[in-house]
């Protein structure tokens, strides 16, 4: 089973690269995802802001940003399917597992520097979320250097996945639910 059903666009690695935080594309979707779950009410241009390249003169920017916002839209459209499948990104089954198992430490690395940035706005989070944010921190801790290709470490990694999609789903669930409870502020008329 591959697990991209979207892969992350080749053309967009050299505008990452050039930002200032120079994340990986599996950091940036998770980055972006991390920010959708945090309730972050503009998600795409706070990531957009994030990613920027450290000079605006840079040729290609509008074409970057570009494939970056129709990139978003399809992320964004994950969490707001009926169905709620979320893809991660990965380089695909024929690449190694410690390559494969690299995308996900990185997703998770972005996705948890996407929910910190919203952190700050966020209500208080419950036991289940905290507990799950605990556990995806606990997983950028993995061992990387010594993973070799077994039968054991492949199903662990799959199992990995799955366990990190269910987290992501639950902690983006409760963050929609809590922006929900949120008083909206009054329009003046």
């Amino acid at each position: 089973m591959d697990l991209v059903r979207d892969p992350i666009p080749a053309d967009i690695a050299r505008y990452l690269e050039s930002g200032y935080l120079g994340p990986t594309p599996s950091e940036a979707h998770g980055m972006l995802c991390g920010l959708i779950c945090a309730g972050e009410p503009k998600p795409v241009e706070t990531w957009l802001i994030q990613l920027a390249p450290s000079g605006e003169s840079e040729p290609g920017i509008a074409d970057a940003q570009f494939i970056l916002r129709d990139w978003a839209a399809g992320i964004l459209a994950q969490f707001q399917s009926p169905d709620q499948i979320l893809d991660l990104p990965s380089p695909g089954e024929s690449t190694p597992l410690r390559e494969r198992a690299l995308w996900l430490y990185d997703w998770i690395r972005g996705f948890l520097y996407g929910l910190g940035l919203h952190a700050g706005r966020a209500p208080a989070y419950s036991t289940q979320m905290r507990e799950a944010i605990a556990d995806l921190t606990a997983i950028t801790r993995m061992d990387l250097d010594h993973l070799d290709d077994s039968e054991e470490n492949e199903q662990a990694l799959v199992e990995l996945i799955e366990f990190v999609r269910i987290a992501v789903l639950l902690i983006h669930a409760e963050g929609v639910s809590a922006d929900q409870s949120q008083p909206k502020p009054a329009v003046a008329s």
